[in-house]
Order: C-alpha cells, then sequence, then structure tokens
C-alpha cells in the first residue's frame, strides 16, 4: 500500500538559488537510494516568503522509508546541505511532520 508523506524544512534566507541548484544536480546514488526505498512522486515546494520546504512524497515501503538516516548517502546529502538549512545536530533537516486532513483522489 502507498502511503502520503507530507512535512516542511527550513531554509536560511538567502540560499533559494542554491537549494534549487543542489537538488537540479542530485546525486545519482541518492535518486537510486530514494528509489530502492520506495519513495516515489517526491516534491519539494517553497515558499518564498516565509523560505519553508514543504515535501510530499508516496512511499510504498515505510521500513526502508524509516531507515534512510542511516545511510550513509544520505548523512552525506545532509552534511552537504547543512550551509543552508535549519539542521539538527547530526546534520539532518530539521523537518516537521505534517497531517492530512483532506485528500482528493
Amino acid at each position: 500500500m502507498m502511503k502520503r508523506i507530507a512535512f516542511k524544512m527550513f531554509l536560511l534566507k538567502g540560499f533559494e538559488e542554491e537549494y534549487k541548484k543542489r537538488h537540479a544536480e542530485i546525486w545519482p546514488e541518492l535518486e537510486d537510494l530514494l528509489k530502492e526505498s520506495g519513495v516515489e512522486d517526491y516534491s519539494i515546494f517553497l515558499d518564498e516568503e516565509t523560505h519553508i520546504l514543504f515535501g510530499v512524497l508516496k512511499c510504498s515501503n515505510e521500513i526502508k522509508y524509516q531507515n534512510l538516516p542511516l545511510q550513509p548517502i544520505m548523512q552525506k546529502w545532509w552534511e552537504y546541505n547543512k550551509d543552508i538549512m535549519q539542521t539538527n545536530e547530526d546534520n539532518s533537516p530539521k523537518s516537521i511532520s505534517l497531517e492530512e486532513v483532506f485528500y482528493l483522489k
């Protein structure tokens, strides 16, 4: 069963173009890892007024998805992006899960 997941993260002001550039050049090994972990239909939207990033994805394997933070390539990606986002001590982006309140199928 496909699960829809949404969350928000926080981009530092002035790094909008750099964030877009880095994601336009996403590492192939990270893209492969995400797909192997059951991630599909993944989008990130930027609210340029608040610098909040909204992520939305579908996941077919919740266990593999939950294990993504343990993967070295994911940790390397976080390290690479820690200078342009609000992050936790482990360099992961500060992220808040969002509750789905409506879905039109």
